[in-house]
């Protein structure tokens, strides 16, 4: 594991974020607010941003693991931040409108990130919280985990969480979530599929990380179009998903690394990828 490290956080405070490499090809952000449960303060989700956005962007990065320091994943927007801008003169609008429509480009961002995002959950994700391990590409947690968006239960509904929810879990039960407010356990989570397993506790990193590794080995070229397919024929009709798919399909085919890739498979040999 690498000791080099990177952080985002104002000079004169702990980081916000902790930044290495514990792999060849793999990033790992870990969210380090622990004593505020690493609620999303606007500077964090800034910091989160600049993050997925300056790694996806670095040609020795493959895969970026999520992880969290501390009891809780993340418990969602910083509420008293919220709270005390209700003394602003506009009674915090300006505040919040800045603050959720940050927080909507960030989780695009982990979207657009050509990079692959992989959520290790140890504790609970709330609110946002729970829409960050939502929005990321794959997600794991420990047994003892557990998800909810409970705005409900404070008078301001989960909307923003709902987004991701809603595109990862079936309408109803994401509407049970949003509704109750309730605690799901990360077997009830995997089996809903807001995470794609629960594992025990202390593998939950181990694992992301080995899931990483391997995706570190795959064409980052190939990858890249994959995800970006993924998510663009998600939101179109059948029809246009097959038209969509088929022109990606073509464009991939003419790339190096496939030319690569399925002269290795014929060949019985090991691909060297290109990234082009």
């Amino acid at each position: 594991m690498t000791q080099a490290a990177a952080s985002i956080a104002p000079a004169d405070a702990a980081p916000l974020l902790i930044i290495d490499r514990p792999e060849q090809g793999v990033a790992r952000i870990c969210l380090n607010r622990p004593d505020a449960r690493n609620a999303l303060s606007l500077a964090m989700i800034e910091a989160l941003h600049a993050a997925f956005t300056e790694l996806g962007a670095e040609d020795d990065v493959a895969a970026i693991v999520l992880t969290a320091s501390g009891k809780v994943f993340s418990s969602g927007h910083d509420l008293k931040e919220l709270t005390a801008h209700r003394a602003d003169a506009d009674k915090g609008l300006a505040f919040y409108t800045r603050t959720m429509t940050a927080c909507a480009d960030m989780m695009q961002a982990i979207v657009a990130c050509p990079k692959p995002v992989i959520a290790a959950v140890e504790g609970t994700a709330t609110a946002a919280g729970c829409q960050l391990v939502a929005t990321c590409d794959l997600a794991f947690a420990a047994e003892s985990a557990h998800f909810c968006t409970p705005g409900v239960n404070i008078g301001l509904f989960c909307s923003t969480p709902m987004v991701a929810l809603t595109r990862n879990v079936a309408r109803k039960r994401a509407m049970q979530m949003l509704l109750t407010g309730e605690m799901i356990p990360a077997a009830q989570a995997a089996e809903w599929g807001l995470v794609n397993k629960a594992v025990p506790a202390g593998d939950v990193v181990p694992q992301a990380l080995s899931l990483a590794a391997e995706i570190a080995q795959k064409s980052p070229l190939t990858v890249a179009i994959g995800k970006s397919a993924f998510y663009a024929q998600a939101e179109m009709s059948l029809k246009e998903a097959y038209e969509y798919a088929a022109r990606v399909m073509v464009d991939n085919m003419m790339a190096r690394d496939a030319e690569e890739g399925i002269g290795a498979f014929l060949g019985k040999r090991k691909p060297e990828w290109k990234g082009c």
